[in-house]
């Protein structure tokens, strides 16, 4: 079986991923892959400097501020960037999911529901925080202004838009909460696996 997990920035999916794999579960992180395959894979390169230009790269490095500047207000050159990485990245983890032997297995990432992805999965759970708290996260995890977080998270569709979609929905505010809904949420879908 797999698993979407997914939440807006600052709801805190990494947590709740980090939770999970110390139950063993495995998970793949489609933004820390992405990244990795931007700066790897030479389909990806090519297509990246013919869609950026020259600057895309330093050399043999990912030039992210450079890329991040340039599709941060222009919503056709991020979709653009994203029609290159996502089917790389989707065939990186069908890779990935091949080799693993558990019961369920879940793919971590961001805008599953924004790039209307829900149907390759067979269960999805939404993180959600309320906004205040998302934001203060963010301002101390990447010293962001709020200003940035705020346009972030206009490239995101709301929680309550997304409430429909999943299948569980973990409000992640306090650790030991969220800890002990993963579990239950492990629990009901480790059960689901076991009737199929």
């Amino acid at each position: 079986m797999i698993v979407g997990l997914t939440g807006g920035i600052g709801s805190g999916k990494s947590t709740v991923g980090k939770i999970l794999e110390g139950l063993g579960v495995p998970v793949y992180n489609s933004d820390v892959e992405a990244k990795k395959l931007m700066q790897s894979s030479e389909t990806i390169r090519k297509k990246l400097i013919s869609l950026f230009g020259e600057r895309a790269f330093d050399g043999n490095v990912l030039n992210r501020s450079f890329i991040a500047k340039k599709v941060f207000n222009d919503k056709q050159l991020l979709q653009e960037l994203n029609r290159i990485v996502h089917p790389e990245v989707r065939k990186h983890f069908l890779e990935w999911y091949s080799e693993q032997n558990t019961p369920y297995v879940v793919q971590e990432t961001a805008l599953l529901f924004e790039n209307k992805a829900q149907n390759l999965y067979d269960k999805i759970i939404l993180v959600t925080a309320p906004k205040e708290l998302k934001i203060q996260r963010l301002l101390e995890r990447d010293g962001s202004t709020e200003e940035d977080i705020l346009a972030r998270m206009e490239n995101q569709l709301k929680d309550s838009e997304k409430f429909e979609l999943a299948d569980f929905v973990i409000e992640n505010i306090f650790l030991e909460e969220t800890r002990k809904k993963v579990e239950e949420v492990n629990r009901v879908l480790l059960k689901l696996c076991q009737n199929q």
